[in-house]
């Protein structure tokens, strides 16, 4: 059975869809059979690992609005262990189409347990808010990898997301843990990075990771080359880095 790793922050820019494209590709890599479930409408994880998330039919959308069987939206990657399930416009109707409909927390999570058999980790990139999209995959998760930007106003809004995460434990998912905390785009030589990290770790205790993800020049370019970063650059310092995020995961 699939471990499913949760990816969000409600946070945009922290390095969400970095994380959920790389780590995955990084799984992948090491032989474990992975799928990526693309829930932002922006579809930049879909985008990550290579597919055009404008020729993609069906999609997530189809798949949470019932119209199609998560099987037949699922798609290889140039990695022969890493799929993905994309996404992209269509599902910025699907906040206010959930609305009305039955079992709306619930969907992703019946379309996954056909196929959580089939693969190692299912990794969710989820979209930067705390809407119907994020609470589907908190309700299918069995954890939540929360990014953290090391900059200014880093814990801003994290109080939220816990209080979320609460609630769904309590009502909806009681199996729900907190996998870990990541900080992303730290840049060491700072003393800001390092207040930052500090303050993380009170935050979140031994649930930070000792992996820590650094500013790098590779990262923030391979997206646009519809590579992961193992693919783009392996020797990269980002590329290490979610080498050893990975390690650290799967020995959890």
């Amino acid at each position: 059975m699939a471990r499913i790793i949760c990816i969000t922050n409600q946070k945009g820019g922290v390095g969400k869809t970095t994380t959920a494209v790389n780590l995955a590709s990084c799984m992948a890599a090491i032989e474990k059979k992975t799928l990526l479930v693309d829930m932002d409408p922006q579809g930049n994880s879909t985008s990550g690992v290579g597919l055009d998330k404008n020729e993609c039919d069906p999609n997530i959308y189809n798949v949470i609005m019932g119209d199609a069987d998560v099987l037949g939206a699922i798609r290889p990657t140039e990695l022969k262990k890493l799929f993905c399930v994309p996404s992209n416009g269509q599902l910025t109707g699907a906040e206010v189409e959930l609305v009305g409909l039955e079992e709306r927390e619930t969907r992703l999570k019946k379309a996954l347990s056909a196929v959580e058999k089939d693969f190692d980790f299912i990794l969710i990139d989820c979209p930067p808010s705390l809407g119907f999209l994020t609470l589907n995959a908190l309700v299918a998760a069995d954890s939540v990898l929360i990014p953290v930007q090391s900059e200014y106003y880093a814990l801003e809004g994290l109080s939220s997301l816990m209080e979320t995460v609460e609630r769904v434990r309590e009502s909806l998912n009681p199996r729900l843990e907190i996998e870990g905390a990541l900080l992303t785009m730290h840049d060491s030589r700072t003393r800001l990075a390092s207040q930052v990290s500090e303050e993380v770790r009170k935050f979140f205790g031994e649930k930070v990771y000792n992996t820590v993800i650094p500013r790098n020049v590779q990262l923030s370019e391979s997206p646009s080359f519809g590579k992961p970063i193992i693919l783009y650059d392996i020797r990269s310092s980002g590329a290490q880095a979610y080498l050893n995020l990975t390690k650290e995961i799967v020995r959890h």
